[in-house]
């Protein structure tokens, strides 16, 4: 039964399932909404090799589930990196074929390598990554969606605070920014202060816990503040939604529901 109140689940919380099997149990939790996961290495819920049959294929798996979709959290290589930007646009066009035909709001994109290290300069980097996200952004709202940008992401070129906020600086506003708690944290910053300082800018929200360094903890296990983090986002007007994204380290998988459906009601609280 869908329980009201409550955030999304993203797939990736049970990425050690199936796709079709992984949407039963988000459901059976009680969620209604997800974000869907297609993020190569991390969640193969999406093929990484998209073809316009497996477009449909993941389409109707979703659609029979009966979730909601907000999101897909993809990639499309390296923003920082040169690439085929053939096989890039053949490769995003699929994603957002797969993010309208799911009804999702967004593409959700990375915000650089797997690397803190600049490919060139800094500059240069992050002036490339802000024109491959314009170039996303434009060929979404041929798909009626919209590109949100994961930054800062503890892994990626973008990991910290300062980092995200230099990037957002080359941004349209029409790119919109994805509060995670877990990175924030992780790289030494505060979800309420980046709520702040990013007010009006930030298109969606994604729950874990973190501690300095690792962000692999379950909600209760780390140092976020999510108390702090619901209260700034309230006061600046926040209108989104947000969504846990348990890709956690701290509990077997035989645990996950029941960590889900936990860290489901304390948010609902807040």
């Amino acid at each position: 039964m869908k329980r009201t109140g409550w955030p999304g689940c993203s797939t990736i919380s049970f990425r050690h399932l199936p796709l079709p099997s992984a949407l039963a149990v988000i459901a059976e939790c009680g969620f209604g909404e997800i974000d869907l996961g297609a993020l190569p290495g991390v969640c193969d819920h999406v093929p990484y090799d998209l073809t316009d049959d497996a477009v449909r294929a993941v389409a109707a798996e979703v659609a029979a589930s009966g979730l909601r979709v907000r999101s897909v959290n993809g990639d499309i290589g390296d923003l920082n990196r040169p690439h085929d930007e053939a096989e890039r646009a053949a490769h995003l066009r699929r994603l957002l074929d797969l993010t309208a035909a799911c009804g999702a709001d967004a593409l959700v994109l990375p915000c650089g390598a797997q690397s803190h290290d600049p490919v060139a300069t800094l500059d240069e980097d992050l002036d490339l990554i802000a024109a491959q996200l314009h170039g996303a952004a434009e060929a979404a709202a041929g798909h009626g969606v919209a590109i949100w940008v994961e930054a800062p992401h503890f892994h990626r070129l973008c990991w910290n605070t300062g980092l995200a906020g230099l990037l957002a600086d080359r941004l349209d506003p029409a790119v919109g920014l994805v509060l995670d708690t877990s990175h924030i944290v992780a790289s030494g910053g505060d979800p309420a202060a980046y709520a702040e300082r990013f007010a009006g800018r930030i298109a969606h929200v994604h729950l874990r816990d973190a501690t300095p360094g690792h962000i692999n903890h379950s909600i209760g296990n780390g140092v976020v503040d999510f108390a702090a983090t619901f209260a700034a986002l309230r006061a600046t007007g926040y209108q989104g939604a947000s969504s846990l994204e348990l890709e956690t380290r701290d509990v077997t998988d035989d645990e996950r529901p029941a960590a889900a459906v936990k860290a489901a009601a304390y948010i609902a609280g807040l």
